[in-house]
């Protein structure tokens, strides 16, 4: 079983792919950190992430196997990995890596943004994570005063909103949901109720499906 998670930044859905993968005993990729170490790759050779020489660069030489994850999980990061995944190279860098994952163990747990339309759309279950942007903005908020960063909330949503409007303007694989995704907004969910609802989903296509 392929369950494909969707949705955009801090709307929940990597804490959901998570436990999604720890309920059903199935490997979790978060797909995010590919394009965020692609970005941090850019930034530590001291160029801009819309250079897309260098960003097709990182993307070739990446290795899942050395990422420093806290790293990976600062704003500036976050940013820039926004930019260098509208990079079409990059995609096309990352995209066999993500394929591959997927199948390799005859099943697997991946969150991303374009997981259901393009990664897996063969994936048997599609959840589309979402919540407003100031929730989500709120959220980020949190989590980066709780790694000891000082940030600006209005900044926060700032960036979230621009990070938004370039993942669904990209040319290759515009961010979007899959036309079979299962909708689930977590604006007013706690962490503990939207994974009840997503495991709900998913059983809901199993039974359809015969428990497959």
């Amino acid at each position: 079983m392929i369950i494909a998670i969707d949705g955009p930044a801090a709307s929940g859905k990597g804490t959901l792919a998570r436990r999604l993968a720890a309920h059903y005993g199935l490997p979790h990729l978060d797909t995010g950190l590919l394009y965020r170490a692609v970005g941090k790759g850019v930034l530590d050779a001291g160029r801009p992430p819309e250079d897309a020489a260098t960003a097709i660069a990182v993307a070739q030489a990446l290795d899942p196997r050395h990422f420093d994850e806290a790293a990976l999980k600062a704003n500036a990061v976050a940013n820039a990995a926004s930019v260098v995944a509208a990079i079409p190279q990059v995609r096309e860098a990352l995209l066999a890596f993500q394929r591959a994952f997927a199948v390799r163990f005859g099943g697997a747990v991946l969150d991303g943004r374009d997981i259901g339309t393009v990664i897996a759309p063969q994936a048997e279950v599609k959840i589309f994570v979402t919540a407003t942007p100031e929730e989500r903005a709120r959220r980020r908020v949190l989590e980066l005063e709780g790694r000891g960063e000082t940030v600006d909330p209005a900044t926060v949503l700032a960036d979230i909103l621009a990070r938004d409007a370039r993942d669904a303007a990209r040319a290759v694989a515009p961010f979007k949901p899959a036309a079979d995704a299962h909708l689930l907004d977590t604006t007013h969910l706690a962490i503990e109720p939207a994974i009840r609802a997503a495991i709900a989903i998913v059983e809901a296509i199993r039974a359809g499906r015969g428990r497959g």
